[in-house]
């Protein structure tokens, strides 16, 4: 069974499932994040939606690049959590099914292509403290010692 963190589902929303794939990404003991600025400001890991026939893979290296302008290494997939939440950007009831990898950065290449989205490189301890959601920070504590 996948845990689910963050707040319970509401019994009145009827949820669309959203999978999507994300990165814990150390390097030189700190690790890579990404802060959106909008909706809400929040720290992240790296990552996001899979689209349709794309492999989870794909999504990572896709989604690392546009919310940091990195590439990535040798992904390994460290777990899933379930997460239900309201996505205003999507305007969108989502159970987000959040496939963890631990990847290594690579080469920085570019800036972030997503709009509102800043790399940042952060201490695990601070990251597993200051992640935005609970499933990040139970993956992120979870590879401290390796980091």
């Amino acid at each position: 069974m996948t845990p689910r963190f963050g707040t319970p589902p509401r019994p009145d929303v009827a949820y669309t499932r959203r999978p999507g794939a994300y990165a814990v990404l150390p390097r030189h003991g700190q690790l890579l994040l990404t802060h959106q600025a909008q909706p809400v400001p929040e720290l992240q890991l790296p990552g996001g939606g899979i689209d349709p026939g794309e492999s989870p893979i794909r999504a990572l290296h896709r989604e690392v690049f546009e919310e940091t302008g990195w590439t990535i290494t040798q992904p390994r997939r460290l777990g899933a959590f379930r997460r239900f939440a309201y996505m205003p950007e999507y305007d969108l009831w989502a159970e987000k099914l959040c496939i963890i990898y631990l990847a290594w950065p690579v080469r920085m290449r570019d800036l972030p292509t997503e709009p509102g989205h800043t790399a940042v490189w952060a201490n695990p301890a601070k990251a597993a403290r200051d992640l935005g959601n609970a499933g990040d920070r139970y993956f992120v504590s979870r590879i401290l010692p390796r980091a």
